[in-house]
């Protein structure tokens, strides 16, 4: 039976069960998903693992190794890291058929191992992220006398974003005629939901009105409903002209009632504004 898959979406697990098995192909997916310093442990335990296979084989094959003191497993292993990167200083080297053999496979796996992990590492360097920033709590208060659901995110990067897309995705459980709760999604109209450049901060504004979802919410009911809010940011990074997405999420608990986000833009006059990141997650009352 197929072990349990955990796939985490946001501040959600989701554990999968009664699925297919793993494709093996899975494993390119797996490798890009990792951090840079699980990324890095990955490759240093596989290094170290496949050179002390190596090391083992050529100490089977006594005396197949010229040079190496008889039974060191330390000169074996470092006989091995020079085969495996193709080095070869000559001071040790294959002196039976035996030790030709291991070290014409270790050469093959050497070859495939560079390969495999230079294309990773060119994928992961090259692969384009979107840096957003998303304030901590989503506040709604009044704004120009109607009840506003509000969210600042920022872009953090040294450089606009080109064709921005923003959109929230409100869901939660809603129960039926027939008994029992039905999990809905709706798309919460924006004040503005996309723009051709995003320099630095704003703040997506939603009206909740009659036609809202969110009309009559209190902090209650979107507890009770297990209500989550997904804010998505999609754009264009100039540099590299490819597209960047990023998303997050918000629980009952994240969303503040009467609450506004302070100020964060400081006019100079002269056509220069200054954007204080250090307060993006600041409220006050509204």
């Amino acid at each position: 039976m197929p072990k349990p898959v955990s796939v985490r979406a946001g501040q959600v697990e989701f554990v999968k069960v009664n699925t297919e098995g793993i494709d093996w192909r899975d494993a390119y997916q797996w490798l890009l998903g990792l951090r840079w310093p699980q990324f890095a442990v990955f490759v240093a335990v596989v290094y170290i693992s496949l050179n002390l296979v190596f090391a083992l084989l050529y100490l089977i094959g006594r005396n197949s190794i010229a040079g190496i003191a008889p039974g060191s497993f330390s000169d074996a292993f470092f006989f091995s890291v020079q085969t495996l990167a193709t080095v070869g200083y000559g001071h040790w080297y294959p002196q039976t058929f035996y030790g030709h053999v291991v070290t014409t496979i270790e050469i093959m796996c050497g070859v495939f191992l560079l390969a495999v992990m230079t294309g990773l590492i060119f994928v992961r360097f090259s692969r384009p992220t979107a840096r957003i920033v998303f304030s901590k709590t989503v506040v709604i208060a009044p704004l120009n006398g109607q009840p506003t659901l509000m969210v600042r995110v920022g872009n953090a990067r040294q450089q606009s974003m080109v064709e921005a897309e923003f959109r929230i995705m409100f869901n939660r459980d809603e129960p039926l005629v027939e008994g029992g709760d039905f999990r809905y999604f709706y798309h919460l109209k924006l004040h503005f939901d996309r723009l051709a450049m995003f320099p630095a901060a704003l703040t997506l504004r939603h009206v909740i009105d009659e036609q809202s979802p969110l009309y009559g919410a209190t902090p209650e009911s979107l507890q009770a409903s297990r209500a989550i809010l997904i804010v998505s940011v999609v754009g264009i990074d100039p540099v590299i002209s490819a597209a960047v997405q990023t998303q997050k999420d918000y629980l009952a608990s994240d969303i503040r009632f009467g609450e506004r986000f302070v100020e964060i833009y400081t006019s100079h006059g002269d056509g220069k504004l200054t954007v204080d990141y250090g307060r993006i997650h600041d409220t006050e009352p509204g």
